[in-house]
């Protein structure tokens, strides 16, 4: 799988992905960090990457836009270490991989993983 994070996620996780056997990059290897949300949505949508993040604004921005793609992961972990994303991480690629390729916003927290399937519909 293809993975982008973001400013909140640790060059750690990226690392750590890697090691797993996928492609992963943070914004700040490539000069990005202060890119705005919605430019970060739309190179994760364009280069087809699972967006990683802990800013819950992307939710709203895949709602407005009513997008198919990307994927959206955004962790809401009491403690927020790379070594806790990367457990959470490893727990949601085991069990939502087919939901992250076909398109779904993941809202991780520590004992559950709500998923909403993309587009989203408004409510």
């Amino acid at each position: 799988m293809r993975f982008l994070a973001d400013m909140g996620i640790s060059q750690g996780t990226v690392a750590w992905l890697r090691d797993q056997g996928h492609e992963a990059v943070h914004l700040r290897e490539i000069g990005l960090q202060r890119m705005v949300d919605p430019d970060i949505l739309e190179k994760a949508r364009l280069e087809e990457r699972i967006l990683l993040t802990m800013d819950l604004g992307f939710g709203s921005l895949l709602a407005a836009n009513r997008s198919q793609l990307p994927s959206v992961v955004i962790f809401r972990l009491d403690v927020e270490t790379p070594t806790r994303v990367n457990a959470h991480l490893a727990s949601v690629l085991a069990n939502f991989q087919a939901q992250l390729e076909a398109g779904a916003l993941l809202s991780v927290r520590e004992k559950v993983v709500r998923i909403r399937v993309l587009p989203i519909n408004p409510e």
